[in-house]
């Protein structure tokens, strides 16, 4: 990837490389086009692979239409909101794609839901027709009172049940569709602008209630065709997909470029490693936490990559010195990324030849980038820290239900994350803007102490929280999981001597885990609340 540019005065405002360089990727015009593009260009190259089968991507498309038709007998020709349980197998990508050809629009559903979150995600998409695993309609049937708008449940995997065995499956609804009409008309999908709304993804809520984020088709493509010019995906390439949800990012990414993705389920790490090397993984996807586990394995000297070309994490930061490891171990790059669900969600892409420790990299083609003062919402300097802006044609235009969405302002997006940009144009991420705190009217991040407490051998895991303080504002105070026989005290001291004193913490508390959410992030604000109330 080309170096981006800055605009005069060395300010923090960075441009990728112009749209007009991904413009031959982005040949589809609706998101269930992708795979058809895909079966034409390569009908027998296996699309998703895991340990039950293989499937083509000419047997996708196929699945695809039988799944639109299906979901046309439930919801007529008027566009209606299909929740589809995000699970890593291949259902899920037909689900999704189906959807889209239906002329419907998918919204996706976390399937470790509970039943307060799931109510609220189907109740803010107002979706009528959800398709779940078991677990997940175990839980929805008691709730459909509070949903009136629900009208249909279907199973997106099969599995054992006790409820209602009138609920269909994902192929229960494509052999009744081909019953009814075996011609197959309309097979092809609807016709609309690249401007219809294509799906719904719902924000983490690691800061409040997740938010609905309306997504176009012309969203979601323009971003795979992004995400595969920075990595280099083709169509000989492999991706492993070592992630405990099935994203859309990677789906459309390896469709656009009819690659082949391998799922892989489970928590031995060193597992992951033994399936990439047998099926000639290139691209390696994993979770932050799964490849810190993998950094610290006993047996991680045992093991080799002998094709995978770089180690991709995203979700959350992974610690430079786990990165390091890593690549120093494998000799391949280990590369991160920066997005949100209102930005389709990738903005950001370290380059795999030149990636930088502890950033997320360079903005992807299309895409610019800010960062401003979070008082005075004024452009900083280069290097300085600041609330980071976005925009580029990924971009949501708002949330859905809202009239107004004060964190666009001319296109530019307010993340709510804190950084930086250094003097190249790579983007660091140093915490949520909600989680930032002011000490002495100095702004404190907790994620850099964090990563100062994680370098101390007697630490296992760790969070700092801010603490109300009468005389400095706020003051950082530790959670702390201690390996043996450690003591608070010398931690503090290994710390504060690192640190300047309005980031120094002024208590270390002992604690038998940190919690933390199914893709690993820690829930600072529920630790937050829970400490003040004690």
């Amino acid at each position: 990837m080309s170096a981006p540019f800055s605009i005069p005065g060395r300010l923090s405002v960075i441009s990728g490389l112009p749209l007009e360089t991904i413009s031959r990727k982005r040949r589809a015009g609706r998101v269930d086009e992708l795979c058809r593009l895909a079966a034409q260009q390569a009908g027998n190259r296996c699309a998703i692979r895991t340990p039950a089968r293989d499937l083509s991507y000419a047997e996708l498309d196929t699945l695809v239409s039988r799944c639109a038709r299906g979901l046309r007998t439930l919801t007529g020709s008027s566009p209606a909101v299909v929740g589809v349980a995000a699970v890593l197998d291949p259902a899920f990508a037909v689900a999704y794609y189906g959807v889209a050809r239906s002329g419907n629009v998918s919204a996706i559903i976390n399937p470790f839901l509970k039943a307060g979150g799931l109510v609220h995600v189907l109740r803010s998409a107002g979706t009528e027709v959800a398709m779940v695993t078991p677990e997940l309609l175990r839980t929805l049937l008691p709730l459909r009172s509070q949903l009136p708008r629900l009208r249909h449940l279907v199973l997106i995997t099969a599995g054992r049940t006790t409820v209602d065995a009138d609920v269909p499956t994902l192929t229960d609804l494509a052999v009744q569709a081909d019953v009814r009409d075996p011609a197959d008309p309309g097979a092809g999908g609807p016709t609309g602008s690249q401007e219809d709304l294509a799906c719904i993804l719902f924000t983490s809520g690691t800061t409040g209630a997740p938010k609905a984020v309306p997504l176009t088709h012309q969203n979601l493509i323009v971003n795979a065709a992004q995400m595969i010019h920075a990595h280099d995906i083709g169509g000989t390439s492999v991706m492993l997909n070592y992630l405990p949800t099935f994203h859309m990012m990677h789906l459309n990414a390896a469709t656009t470029a009819a690659a082949t993705q391998v799922l892989y389920h489970g928590d031995d790490v060193a597992g992951s490693i033994r399936v990439a090397n047998e099926q000639q993984v290139t691209h390696f996807h994993s979770l932050p936490m799964r490849l810190s586990r993998l950094a610290a394995d006993p047996h991680l000297d045992e093991l080799a990559l002998r094709t995978t070309r770089a180690l991709f994490s995203g979700g959350s930061a992974l610690p430079p010195q786990n990165a390091g490891r890593l690549s120093s171990h494998f000799g391949i790059p280990v590369v991160q990324g920066y997005g949100l669900a209102e930005a389709s969600p990738l903005t950001h892409l370290d380059p795999m030849s030149a990636p930088r420790p502890g950033s997320c990299g360079l903005p992807v083609a299309g895409t610019e980038c800010r960062v401003v003062d979070v008082d005075t919402r004024e452009v900083v300097p280069i290097g300085v820290n600041g609330e980071i802006q976005v925009r580029g044609p990924q971009v949501m235009t708002g949330y859905l239900g809202q009239e107004l969405t004060p964190e666009i302002v001319d296109g530019w997006f307010s993340t709510g994350d804190v950084g930086h940009i250094d003097a190249d144009g790579y983007l660091f991420i140093a915490d949520r803007l909600k989680d930032v705190f002011k000490c002495d009217n100095y702004l404190v991040s907790p994620t850099e102490i964090e990563s100062i407490l994680c370098q101390h051998p007697g630490v296992a895991d760790c969070v700092v929280v801010d603490n109300p303080d009468e005389f400095s504002g706020a003051v950082a105070y530790g959670l702390v999981v201690l390996r043996g026989q450690a003591d608070t005290a010398e931690i503090m001291r290994f710390v504060n001597a690192r640190v300047p004193h309005y980031m120094q913490l002024r208590r270390l508390l002992p604690v038998r885990e940190i919690p933390r959410s199914h893709n690993g992030k820690v829930q600072r604000r529920e630790l937050r609340d829970g400490l003040w109330a004690r």
